[in-house]
């Protein structure tokens, strides 16, 4: 084989893996975004009706349901924080691993925001409902509500710590 068509074929590899390890690694910063902020879009939704069907009965409960309505809006702040902090190792000559790893670090920030913040929505609409009928359940509505927000904040240190990983996976 020509030793030309040789230096062809590595170049190639090389720049084609280099290009697939730099796209992996924005899907993954892409879908931390995006699904931690769908999470939180459809979360506050899940809130703001109850709300509005709440004050229907009660229309002097509006700061609580606010409160309560803006706590699964968090979650769409950690993805995008995840971002900042991940953004800088997304480089041109990323290799596979620091790829994967941002990747990973995407996936777990993004499905675990997701899957949080439409959890702690359906707990503070309850509440919500709740505080609308008469009940005095606006504290225990907030402590209850931060129980499925703990594990978005694992996700959200979870992603912190695989950054510190990544320039050691070059």
């Amino acid at each position: 084989m020509d030793p030309n068509t040789v230096n062809q074929v590595v170049t190639s590899t090389v720049m084609a893996g280099g290009n697939l390890a730099f796209f992996l690694a924005w899907i993954g910063i892409f879908l931390m975004v995006a699904l931690a902020g769908t999470g939180s879009a459809i979360g506050t939704v899940i809130g703001g009706s109850a709300s509005i069907g709440a004050m229907k009965k009660r229309d002097d409960i509006f700061p609580n349901c606010m409160i309560l309505s803006a706590l699964p809006g968090t979650q769409g702040l950690y993805g995008f924080g995840a971002f900042f902090i991940l953004k800088a190792h997304v480089v041109p000559g990323i290799n596979m691993l620091q790829a994967c790893a941002i990747l990973g670090a995407g996936l777990i920030m993004g499905v675990v925001g997701l899957i949080s913040a439409y959890q702690q929505a359906r707990v503070v609409a309850n509440g919500i409902e709740s505080i609308g009928a008469g009940n005095d359940v606006f504290a225990n509505t907030l402590i209850l509500g931060v129980f499925p927000e703990l594990y978005a904040i694992v996700a959200f240190a979870a992603c912190f710590l695989i950054g510190g990983m990544v320039p050691g996976l070059a």
